[in-house]
């Protein structure tokens, strides 16, 4: 067949597309382009999640032991523990339903040709054999062929290679990849499963493990940890208790349980998991899209926001402000003929991007006055204008006037400083070389301040937040409307397109808050150098320009309103297309990953004591002091419900530092303290056999210093925290009273409540020596380690 006939037969496809009968056998055939993977876990998923773990086979068979010696009694810590399963599962569903109602909102959509006409659909509903519409901004869906039309392809995401390609009739289109300019009708080769990047996602999903934050890593090495010490030291206490003591095999099982309970964190993974599931939802009634879990961290960590001028500062929206006829060479157009070309250029480059949109309202549109190009050169960001050659044999440009008359006199500098955007219209001998360029007018275009941009970017000035303002448009622009958006530093801009050099962009990445005429891939090189400088680097972006940046900052944020592609790799999707949404977002991620920290202390001070006494008893020949159902108690009271109304308190202070350290840190002195009071009861019954009640008072002993750390953790005092205070001490003063059986607490009378009461009021004080003590050492230690890392 004729090439001339091929293309005929596939231009009338390009019209066509398929017929409704044609989509519905394709997918009952199963070739609809359905993901290979879903956005969130599936309800088995989460239930096998919160079910299936290392620790809860752990639990059962401690239980099991447990149940064959006949201290069923002892069995006090298995409610919690399906409590806790129970709290996960609802939570996270809870979670999922919120994020898949969000996820359904702004799910991508395409533009297919169905029937003879252009309809909108659903990405996931595009079946094999469909003709869609490519335009800027729009991430390409599936594999492709391009019928008719031209488009830029950008296809850094699935190859890493930044270059803009020209994709004409038969070029292939990846999935993955996406449109920074023109208009193409193009049919979809492969899709679902089949497609580039479907293929390259499950092969990435086979190969890589999942990214986490960094204190999901600690917990994770914490939790492993744990999880690879139970087994030798409960093999061994056991033998130490049972051969070497000659305790009896109930008593043996009962204390060894007792302390492999206790080095269990059975609530901390769980208090994570539903804090962050909560955040979600949180923020989803914020209007905020979460797409990764671990983005909530890295908000409380951010120290350096760096945002786009379009979009974020201002308005997406654009609005003409006037058009300027020049005179250059004694050529001179009316505004009539002015009007006329910038219409004809608005129908033949068919950009669907804000400026377009704003010029085409501005000059009233109409495609049966316009003149057709014979050839077009769609915009780009590194030539920074876009063309179209008539059949007249004249060529017009439309861009930035600095890249348009490259070294000569630029008429824009007076309106730039106004913070308007200023584009050029040229006409050119040839629109790749430009050679012969007489520019013909400016046209001025303007955004609105968003209503709240100055108090949201005080609000990060006062946070310890600093903002870069990095942007495509003229720096001197860019630089007026930070300052009237009251951003600091905004009046120290540079241009980036005179950083030739690697090094030269690098260091002006620290010494300037403002930069103008930034390349997409200068964006991206930017905010790895704030990275690479140590910063916590957060992008706000809602153009393809963006992209690149987005997906190398530490946190993206995009604009629902904004391009597809940026939505779609962004971490956070505001859906309500509010910048100042942000102060509240960050706030969320700073509450919940400082509440997270604040809990975490409590259940390490019981891990820690029970790690260390647990090796002390097969040191020193001695018993564990404890048993499960008193250590429950402790466990119930001091630890479960206190950080689980901490986790929700507010709390906006800028996370620093390594999140195990420092839960750690503030772990170790009630840890210490639980330690050496214990261990003055185990003497102490050592030396008095009459001492019958150790264990009693070692169990209080426990809660009461359990109940010291609260005290420590909640300061400064709210109401709510008094409350909380009051409210433990008086639950455990219930249940020592009242309910002393169940948890196998004996009646203590003379020296044995004189032993208990001395050591009670020791705790508190232990704790704030043990405190001051690891503070000075921490002082020195980092003390040193400044010295020596600067010699």
């Amino acid at each position: 067949m004729p090439n001339n006939a091929i293309a005929e037969i596939e231009n009338d496809a390009a019209v066509r597309g398929l017929s409704s009968s044609q989509v519905a056998e394709r997918v009952a055939a199963g070739l609809s382009n359905v993901p290979v993977e879903t956005p969130t876990k599936t309800v088995g998923q989460i239930i096998a999640g919160n079910v299936c773990t290392y620790f809860n086979l752990v639990f059962a068979l401690l239980a099991l032991s447990v149940v064959l010696v006949g201290q069923w009694q002892q069995l006090m810590f298995m409610p919690v523990v399906f409590i806790n399963a129970g709290i996960g599962i609802f939570q996270e569903l809870r979670a999922k339903r919120t994020l898949d109602k969000l996820t359904l909102l702004s799910a991508p959509r395409a533009s297919a040709i169905r029937d003879g006409m252009e309809i909108e659909v659903a990405v996931s509903d595009l079946v094999l054999g469909d003709v869609v519409v490519l335009r800027g901004g729009r991430q390409i869906c599936a594999d492709a062929i391009v019928l008719d039309g031209e488009v830029l392809v950008n296809e850094s995401l699935i190859t890493g290679e930044p270059d803009e390609i020209l994709k004409s009739a038969g070029a292939e289109l990846l999935s993955g990849s996406y449109v920074v300019s023109g208009e193409c009708h193009a049919r979809l080769e492969r899709v679902g499963a089949d497609s580039f990047a479907s293929r390259l996602t499950l092969e990435v999903k086979a190969s890589r493990k999942p990214v986490r934050s960094e204190m999901m890593r600690s917990l994770s090495r914490l939790v492993l940890v744990i999880g690879i010490l139970l087994v030798p030291i409960g093999a061994g206490m056991f033998y130490n208790q049972y051969v070497n003591l000659g305790m009896e095999l109930v008593e043996t099982v009962s204390h060894t349980v007792a302390a492999l309970v206790g080095m269990i964190p059975e609530g901390l993974y769980l208090l994570t998991s539903i804090a962050l599931a909560m955040s979600v939802i949180r923020l989803a009634k914020k209007k905020t899209l979460v797409h990764e879990l671990g983005c909530i961290e890295t908000l409380a960590r951010v120290n350096m926001l760096c945002v786009d001028k379009t979009g974020t500062i201002t308005e997406p929206e654009m609005q003409v402000e006037a058009i300027i006829p020049l005179e250059d060479e004694g050529l001179r157009l009316s505004e009539d003929r002015i009007a006329d070309i910038l219409r004809d250029h608005c129908f033949n480059l068919g950009d669907e991007n804000e400026t377009m949109k704003a010029i085409r309202k501005h000059v009233t549109l109409q495609m049966s006055r316009c003149s057709r190009a014979t050839h077009t050169l769609p915009f780009n960001s590194k030539n920074k204008f876009s063309a179209a050659l008539y059949e007249d044999g004249s060529c017009y440009l439309l861009g930035a006037p600095e890249f348009i008359v490259r070294g000569r006199y630029n008429p824009a500098g007076e309106y730039a400083e106004q913070g308007l955007r200023v584009l050029m219209l040229a006409v050119a001998a040839d629109m790749r070389t430009l050679d012969e360029v007489t520019p013909i007018a400016l046209v001025t275009l303007s955004n609105k301040l968003r209503p709240h941009a100055a108090e949201t970017f005080k609000y990060f000035a006062e946070q310890g937040v600093a903002i870069k303002v990095i942007s495509g448009d003229n720096p001197e622009t860019v630089s007026c409307i930070a300052r009237k958006a009251g951003i600091e530093g905004a009046e120290k801009w540079v241009d980036a397109s005179e950083l030739t050099t690697a090094d030269e962009l690098t260091a002006a990445a620290t010494e300037y808050n403002v930069f103008g005429r930034v390349t997409p891939q200068q964006k991206r090189e930017l905010i790895l150098a704030l990275k690479a400088a140590g910063n916590t680097v957060a992008m706000t972006g809602d153009g393809v320009n963006d992209v690149l940046a987005l997906k190398v900052a530490d946190c993206s944020v995009a604009m629902a309103s904004g391009s597809e592609v940026a939505a779609q790799i962004s971490h956070l999707v505001l859906l309500n297309n509010d910048f100042a949404s942000m102060p509240g977002i960050v706030a969320e991620g700073r509450r919940v990953i400082n509440n997270i920290g604040r809990s975490a202390a409590l259940f390490l001070v019981k891990n820690i004591f029970s790690f260390v006494f647990a090796l002390l008893t097969m040191i020193a020949g001695i018993a564990y002091p404890v048993l499960p159902n008193q250590l429950s108690l402790v466990s119930m009271l001091t630890i479960g419900v206190p950080s689980f109304i901490l986790a929700l308190e507010p709390n906006v202070s800028i996370v620093k530092g390594h999140f195990l350290r420092g839960v750690l840190f503030r772990a170790t002195p009630g840890a210490i303290t639980n330690i050496l009071l214990t261990l003055a009861v185990v003497l102490y019954a050592g030396m008095f056999k009459e001492f019958e009640n150790s264990s009693t008072v070692c169990a209080i002993l426990l809660a009461v210093t359990g109940l010291a750390v609260i005290f420590r953790v909640c300061r400064p005092f709210t109401l709510l925290r008094k409350l909380l205070c009051i409210g433990v001490a008086g639950l455990l003063l219930t249940a020592v009273l009242l309910f002393s059986p169940l948890f196998s607490l004996e009646l203590i009378t003379g020296a044995d409540t004189l032993i208990l009461c001395t050591l009670g009021l020791l705790s508190y004080p232990l704790i704030v020596a043990i405190t001051r003590v690891m503070d000075k050492l921490l002082h020195i230690y980092d003390k040193g380690i400044h010295i020596w890392f600067h010699k």
